[in-house]
């Protein structure tokens, strides 16, 4: 009996034995909040919650579980709430003490839409996440020469970018019976959100226009037409497949090669796979206005022999 006393006194005191949060946990406990945040202030969900990941230690630091602080905000000048004090870059430094954890994510919005220092962020689009990690290391927010990094690291890791649209693009579930075979075993989706060549991508519903598609995922009409490699006058069509992000130079490992079926063209295979038509020509020594064969190889990852 004396033994399971002891056990029970750790588990209610929080001792050795106490669970600790992972990435896991800490993603589909405040994944929510970050998105409300985004819709709100326009900060990525993913930044935001690549953040809270590494400020907090997945919620489980010091200052995350005492003050519920999970951006390792400082208290700087102007701060009127609760303080914390702990070591940090110096003695006994003060830190934001909030009443909640929402609190914190509430006030990291804050923090960074009422600062002259981030005020170049909210110009990269909601989809650039690199781009904001790397503002956020040159704007100072933190003195790690690895920070901007780290964050990259896990959001890729965790896929965090998944949640980088409102929810309101999220709501139909997307059929992938009508996606192309070489896109099925890369299918991610979250919703009409999915992935191909480890970049999201949508598939046209009918009647969507490119300044519609552009407006609803937070991108320019400009790059929305660079990514996909579409001109001003080029419309869309329906169950055309479109990316949110810039193609890559090759295939996904394992796509090596393309058999040509009737009617595809260099345009349309580098839709189907992710790549730049360039790229995809260059690869099979071909030059622009090349025609296809059915049963043509194309190849996606390496020069043709």
């Amino acid at each position: 009996m004396k033994y399971l006393i002891f056990f029970m006194g750790c588990f209610a005191s929080g001792g050795v034995l106490a669970q600790k949060n992972t990435s896991e946990d800490y993603i589909r406990l405040y994944k929510d909040a970050a998105i409300e945040n985004m819709k709100l202030k326009k900060i990525p969900a993913s930044i935001t919650l690549a953040q809270g990941i590494l400020e907090s230690g997945n919620g489980n630091s010091d200052l995350a579980v005492n003050a519920n602080n999970h951006f390792g905000i400082k208290c700087h000048n102007g701060w009127t709430g609760e303080s914390y004090y702990k070591d940090d870059d110096a003695p006994n430094e003060c830190f934001r003490k909030y009443k909640s954890v929402l609190d914190s994510y509430k006030d990291h919005a804050d923090f960074l839409t009422s600062r002259d220092r981030y005020k170049s962020l909210f110009s990269l689009e909601i989809t650039d996440y690199k781009g904001w990690a790397k503002g956020l290391k040159a704007a100072g927010y933190a003195t790690s020469a690895t920070y901007a990094d780290k964050l990259i690291e896990l959001i890729e890791r965790y896929k965090l970018h998944e949640y980088d649209v409102t929810s309101e693009i999220k709501t139909k579930p997307y059929n992938t019976t009508t996606l192309p075979d070489q896109i099925q075993p890369n299918q991610q989706g979250t919703g009409l959100v999915f992935f191909v060549n480890g970049l999201r991508a949508v598939k046209v519903s009918k009647g969507q226009t490119k300044v519609g598609m552009a407006a609803d995922f937070g991108i320019k009409l400009l790059h929305l037409q660079k990514y996909n490699e579409l001109g001003d006058s080029d419309e869309l069509y329906e169950n055309q497949l479109i990316f949110l992000e810039p193609k890559r130079g090759s295939a996904e490992s394992g796509k090596d090669f393309h058999i040509v079926k009737q009617g595809e063209t260099f345009y349309s295979i580098a839709q189907m796979y992710g790549i730049w038509v360039k790229d995809l020509l260059k690869k099979n020594k071909k030059g622009l206005g090349s025609t296809l064969e059915p049963g043509e190889r194309i190849y996606l990852r390496k020069n043709r022999p």
